[in-house]
């Protein structure tokens, strides 16, 4: 396997593990507040079915959708570099970026950190743009 293919697959990987994190912390708090928006699920508790999210739960959904609006393209971009063979440093460099940036994201979300969150959001945008100057320079 070449070095590409590894270090992409590894940026993958972090993000797949990443994204899952954000589904666990979703049920962390659902179950340490026993707060279900689904009747089944609150009726398997014995409780009553709650109108809204907890407010961890809602902000994590929307780091998770904004997720759902970036990670996509970065799949997408870093494996054409890979397929297109672009073994220039800064594609080992961007999907690092990237994937940092994203991990960085998630922890500025949750936590309501500003301005950290739009730099992270930035600089994984920046990375993206990167990777696909990365994909022209190859053709």
């Amino acid at each position: 396997m070449n070095d590409l293919l590894k270090v992409y697959a590894l940026c993958v990987l972090v993000l797949c593990l990443k994204m899952f994190a954000i589904s666990c912390y979703q049920g962390y708090f659902r179950l340490r507040g026993l707060a279900f928006t689904h009747r089944e699920d609150a009726a398997f508790f014995k409780r009553a079915a709650q109108p809204e999210e907890l407010p961890q739960v809602a902000r994590a959904a929307r780091a998770w959708a904004n997720d759902l609006e970036n990670i996509p393209l970065f799949f997408v971009l870093g494996g054409l570099c890979v397929v297109l063979g672009d073994d220039s440093v800064a594609f080992f460099w961007l999907c690092g970026g990237f994937t940092l940036a994203r991990v960085a994201h998630t922890v500025t979300y949750l936590m309501g950190w500003q301005p950290w969150r739009t730099l992270a959001y930035g600089l994984g945008v920046a990375c993206l743009f990167g990777l696909g100057v990365c994909i022209v320079d190859s053709l």
